[in-house]
């Protein structure tokens, strides 16, 4: 019988315990007048009462400024750093990296279309291989900058265009979990929720994160609604506010039809280039922990 509970680590039991043994999450072992187990850390996909919470930053450019990473660093858990492809340049990866590192944010890549112009949001024909290879020299390029900051390299996010065909085809997204697994095993797949490109990230034996959007409106097959069509990109605070504490605790999210759709919440993305940026990431945060769910990076 259990007779007390600390800190959601140590459960004391009587010692009329029979055995002294694993089981399920927890060790047991024998202290004297009662045995004691400590529960095992649980990982994000175990413990639905925490969630990441990641924006994309780094992507100003030479003289040109793009959101606002300062203000919205703070309340983040996890960033995605633009590569220098769709966006950022070395001293912006630079700065944005050494932001993180002191903010106490982990640092994710995100690698993108060589498309400075479109900003990576147009889509473009290539092969696996070639994504593959777009995607390895852009990690490359981030890890010197993450490494010469005494840091490691959290994640990989594809950005834009890449992430939008990733998600639906199987053979781009394979060549570019192959790419990654090649350059780091240990890296985690960060990825639209439900997507292939989940699939094909846990085929080349990389972890994954499902990402979830509390700013974009999704269709009711769990997909994103095209940014050219109208009510695609959520304005309200009040509402990303609602729908980041449903999908986070729930597993739901209601479709721009009005269906309400299952959706599993590792990480929840609010964009960094939004107009009510800090505004969102501030109530977002406030309300995950209001509502009892602990707000902490993938690893």
């Amino acid at each position: 019988m259990i007779t007390d509970f600390i800190d959601n680590k140590f459960e004391y039991v009587s010692d009329e315990a029979q055995h002294i043994k694993k089981t399920g999450a927890c060790f047991f072992w024998d202290v004297g007048p009662f045995v004691v187990f400590e529960k095992e850390p649980l990982s994000m996909e175990e413990n639905m009462s925490c969630v990441d919470l990641n924006c994309d930053l780094g992507e100003s450019f030479g003289a040109y400024t793009m959101g606002m990473d300062e203000a919205v660093i703070p309340h983040v858990t996890s960033v995605n750093v633009a590569c220098g492809w769709h966006a950022g340049d070395p001293l912006i990866m630079e700065k944005t990296v050494a932001l993180a590192k002191k903010h106490g944010v982990a640092v994710g890549a995100h690698p993108g279309f060589p498309d400075l112009m479109g900003f990576g949001r147009r889509p473009m024909t290539v092969t696996p291989e070639e994504a593959g290879t777009y995607v390895k020299y852009q990690l490359g390029a981030l890890m010197a900058f993450v490494r010469g900051q005494g840091m490691e390299l959290q994640h990989v996010k594809p950005h834009g265009a890449l992430y939008n065909m990733a998600a639906k085809d199987e053979a781009l997204a394979t060549g570019i979990c192959e790419a990654i697994a090649s350059v780091d095993k240990n890296l985690i797949f960060m990825g639209l929720a439900g997507s292939v490109m989940l699939e094909a990230a846990k085929k080349c034996g990389l972890e994954v994160a499902s990402e979830v959007f509390a700013d974009r409106a999704y269709n009711d097959d769990g997909s994103l609604v095209n940014r050219k069509l109208p009510g695609a990109v959520i304005h309200d605070p009040q509402l990303a506010m609602e729908r980041a504490v449903k999908m986070a605790k729930e597993g739901k999210v209601i479709s721009i039809n009005g269906k309400e759709i299952s959706i599993k919440a590792d990480s929840i993305c609010v964009h960094g280039d939004n107009e009510k940026a800090i505004e969102l990431v501030q109530n977002i945060r406030k309300a995950l922990e209001g509502a009892g769910i602990e707000v902490r990076s993938l690893k």
